[in-house]
């Protein structure tokens, strides 16, 4: 297997023991700056897609309609997996008002199983983009237009439960601390 190929899926193991440390104590949740991510998040992703047309090494095939239906099933996909993976977030409201954030194990392995299968995946349907006339850079950005739909999904629905809990609201993926 070569090392383009290597180095992603050894990451895996490295991530998720990061993630999982991270994500054994509670943070403070700060509803007003949920924004912040997908704000950071969809420029860069925006400037990969932008970019992987620009390589000089591909011929430019023109994004048909069968090119944006790919994209949009990656971004449907994408925020399906982002709203899942926001509502395992235990978000719990302080005695003072403030509330804290723990994220699930459940979520994190949804990622895991996500990066895995996009690494496996991506090969196979690379190679076979052809076949089933699909262009190849569209099923590639398809995958960034995931992450993307991803990111944007989960911090919604943190921010619509969050507000909603501050307003005295109440929510099932809820914990309320006397």
């Amino acid at each position: 297997m070569p090392p383009e190929k290597l180095i992603p899926l050894l990451m895996i193991p490295i991530m998720l023991v990061v993630v999982l440390l991270k994500n054994r104590r509670k943070r403070v949740l700060k509803p007003h700056l949920l924004w912040v991510m997908p704000a950071i998040v969809l420029p860069l992703i925006g400037l990969g897609i932008w970019g992987s047309a620009q390589n000089p090494n591909m011929a430019p095939a023109p994004f048909g309609p069968d090119a944006w239906a790919v994209l949009a099933i990656g971004g449907i996909l994408g925020g399906v997996a982002g709203w899942y993976r926001g509502k395992t977030v235990t978000i719990e409201k302080e005695p003072d008002g403030s509330l804290m954030a723990q994220a699930s194990p459940l979520g994190l392995i949804l990622l895991v199983v996500l990066f895995a299968g996009r690494s496996l995946l991506r090969d196979l349907i690379e190679s076979h983009a052809a076949a089933w006339h699909l262009n190849a850079l569209a099923v590639t950005d398809a995958f960034l237009v995931f992450a993307m739909g991803l990111i944007v999904m989960q911090r919604i629905e943190m921010y619509i439960r969050a507000r909603r809990i501050q307003s005295g609201g109440m929510d099932s993926h809820v914990e309320v601390v006397a």
